[in-house]
């Protein structure tokens, strides 16, 4: 049962316990670190930033969960569901959600529910091509 829960909820409880936890300045802003760059620039590591990542890491987790998934991986989809409704609501209803940093960790859960539907569907378009269905 726990392999059913979509690892895409981490960012969203990652980003209520930071973002709700601290008050006061933008906490996604934070600079982590400043890597110099072989160009000369200077690219600042930023919190937000790692959690984006973070999200798009859980997103491949779950794409390949996806594939390798037996065709009854009902529960993960539904649950999957129930986070990208949890991340839409809480984009449009919380103030602390309307900041740019949720509104991509709001699209991963959503593309997460998009491929697991277009992984679906294509398997079972695969199955109809190799065993099409006899006409009488």
């Amino acid at each position: 049962m726990i392999k059913a829960i979509p690892l895409t909820v981490l960012p969203l409880i990652a980003y209520n316990l930071i973002g709700y936890g601290l008050s006061g300045a933008d906490p996604w802003a934070a600079e982590l670190a400043v890597v110099p760059m072989p160009s000369g620039a200077r690219w600042p590591l930023r919190l937000g930033d790692l959690l984006v990542a973070f999200a798009i890491a859980m997103l491949y987790v779950e794409v390949t969960r996806y594939a390798d998934a037996p065709g009854g991986a009902i529960v993960n989809r539904g649950l999957a569901m129930l986070v990208a409704t949890a991340y839409v609501v809480e984009f449009l209803a919380a103030d602390a959600a309307a900041h740019p940093v949720f509104f991509l960790l709001t699209t991963v859960a959503v593309f997460d529910v998009a491929a697991g539907f277009s992984i679906r569907r294509s398997r079972h378009d695969r199955a109809a091509e190799e065993y099409p269905h006899e006409t009488p």
